[in-house]
């Protein structure tokens, strides 16, 4: 796991500062490379996970003579490996970027179809002049670019390009726009004017002769729903996903949050290795106006004695809070609309401190096996008609109109919000109809989330907070094999006829195997009491944090449902902070 960067230019000052600035992605070692026509500058910060660092240093120069730098992991490494020894690839090193240098090689772009993996990287092919830029299908590694003067620049995270692009610290309305209505910015625009990113799937071939993207390769899983349900078969499935994501060398923790999907990573991790390092969190105060809070850390606690984890609890209060407050804001590059944020950066310090450097977690679970109360809605005609004017869910437009009632409150962030309908236009033009299967139309809203939510929500905080500390994160649930397999299921088979009907044959699969209080756990989100706190605590910094930003000397006046009301606030203070951090104008 890594960082990568570069410019088609020969600057190997401006790369070596890149570097300096995302030194957190990899403290085993970096290095800059430039092409000897002084056409391309190349950067890389190593994290080794797989290999010894001495035979993993990059940018690696492939066979013919092309040049890659790359950030990920092929969890296929030892198949394709098997599937090539004696066609060509050697396998010496025991890296995978040996392998993906040869295959690229080799095979060219019908490579990247092969490989099941997390991954951003950059391939240079010298003889065509082209920059290959490749982000993994599930969108789990995260990479930027943009178009300037000499050509192109691109890297793992923004913040060293800002100085680079001009305008870059000008808010991108396009993307305020679409945070503000749908909680996440799902589309190619960054936050920062002229930055755009990689979506889920895509390698697009820039021409650096003509400064130009000359073609764009998009790899998609898709609903296909011609599966029946087979419990025996599924659990072989997980057993399978969770080995192939726990290669290397490395200690692994996994976030167990007490929700089925991280509790099934634990329980297949500990049956293949015979121990899990686990950690959740526990909220104090607790508070149980709204809900429990600390429900998943009891349910989490059950399942880790049960099966004699090494489990540890990440207190988290107020003042944690607050104190990683403004390093979530710098980390997460680009303002959010969960209100946990902070929590997330501070519960990955938490694993750092205790010597972990690789994560898993259940991630994409619910995106692919229905787990969010909205997919058993959608059955619902009249519920339907509320949000898109009709029954039923017809076209890939009504998916995506759907899409966009994501929340009930948009945000106000912008003085100029963009129209439904531009949006809807741009939207479109990232998630084409390739997703769309007129037998499963709930599935394929899944397969959207898949693509769109889960990439720019839960796998770019866990880059982000968990790079920050140097530290890879997995997700056995996202690996193109089990997201296909599980989205071969029709979705009737994922859901039942009652409203808390959801998950139902990965329920069936483990009933008896993990504890019922897990299996019959409604799902609750991950997430801190921050409304009760600020009407409840007595926490000097964090009323020091609400009076700063309202200039009220009172705490917040709520109703019972506080925690709404925090939800609410926070998303507004992050942006705010986040213009100040990172120097933005409107």
């Amino acid at each position: 796991m890594c960082g990568i960067y570069g410019i088609t230019e020969h600057n190997p000052e401006f790369i070596q500062k890149f570097i300096n600035t995302c030194k957190h992605r990899g403290p085993d070692g970096n290095k800059v490379w430039w092409d000897p026509d002084h056409k391309l500058t190349l950067g890389h910060n190593l994290l080794s996970i797989m290999a010894n660092p001495q035979l993993s240093v990059q940018p690696w120069k492939t066979p013919k003579g092309n040049t890659l730098v790359y950030n990920g992991e092929i969890f296929n490494y030892y198949e394709l490996k098997e599937k090539y020894n004696g066609k060509g690839f050697a396998g010496i090193t025991g890296c995978d970027t040996e392998l993906l240098a040869w295959g690229l090689d080799e095979f060219g772009l019908k490579f990247i179809d092969e490989i099941d993996s997390m991954h951003g990287f950059a391939y240079y092919r010298k003889d065509e002049q082209q920059l290959w830029l490749s982000r993994d299908h599930a969108g789990i590694k995260p990479l930027y670019y943009a178009k300037i003067k000499e050509g192109l620049v691109f890297g793992s995270e923004i913040k060293g390009m800002l100085d680079k692009v001009p305008n870059s610290r000008t808010m991108d309305n396009l993307a305020v726009s679409f945070m503000a209505r749908t909680g996440i910015n799902a589309l190619r625009n960054t936050f920062f004017t002229g930055i755009k990113k990689l979506l889920a799937g895509e390698t697009i071939v820039y021409d650096i002769a003509n400064k130009k993207i000359v073609h764009t390769h998009r790899v998609h899983v898709r609903p296909t729903s011609n599966k029946q349900f087979n419990e025996e078969e599924f659990r072989q499935k997980v057993k399978k996903t969770v080995e192939m994501c726990s290669i290397g060398r490395r200690k692994i923790g996994v976030f167990l949050s007490g929700g089925l999907d991280s509790s099934v990573v634990a329980y297949e991790l500990k049956q293949l290795k015979g121990e899990a390092n686990t950690f959740t969190n526990r909220m104090e105060p607790n508070v149980r106006a709204d809900e429990d809070y600390n429900s998943d850390a009891n349910c989490a606690s059950i399942l880790a004695k049960q099966n004699s984890f090494n489990h540890k609890e990440v207190v988290i209060t107020p003042e944690s809070f607050i104190d990683s407050w403004d390093h979530s804001i710098y980390y997460m590059e680009q303002p959010v609309y969960n209100p946990s944020m902070s929590m997330y950066c501070s519960t990955n310090k938490f694993l750092s401190d205790n010597e972990i450097i690789v994560t898993m977690a259940g991630d994409m679970g619910d995106e692919i096996l229905a787990g969010y109360p909205k997919y058993w809605k959608m059955k619902n005609p009249d519920w339907l008609e509320k949000q898109i004017g009709k029954t039923e869910i017809e076209s890939w437009d009504d998916v995506l109109r759907l899409w966009l009632n994501r929340i009930k409150r948009p945000l106000q962030l912008t003085n100029n919000p963009i129209s439904d309908d531009i949006l809807i236009k741009e939207f479109r033009k990232c998630y084409s109809g390739e997703l769309w299967n007129p037998n499963d139309p709930i599935g394929s809203h899944m397969a959207l989330d898949c693509v769109a939510q889960v990439p720019e929500e839960m796998f770019s905080r866990n880059d982000k907070y968990g790079m920050a500390y140097s530290m890879e994160g997995r997700f056995p649930l996202a690996t193109k094999m089990f997201m296909q397999y599980c989205l071969s299921m029709h979705t009737d088979l994922k859901l039942g006829p009652n409203k808390n009907d959801t998950k139902i044959f990965i329920k069936k699969a483990y009933a008896g195997i993990l504890p019922s209080q897990i299996i019959s756990k409604l799902k609750t989100g991950w997430t801190v009491p921050v409304g009760h706190w600020l009407t409840t605590s007595t926490s000097d910094k964090l009323t020091k944090f609400y009076k700063e930003r309202t200039g009220e000397e009172s705490k917040l006046n709520v109703t019972k449902a506080s925690q709404k009301a925090g939800k609410a606030l926070i998303p507004a203070w992050i942006v705010s902070d986040w213009i100040k951090r990172y120097s933005m104008t409107r």
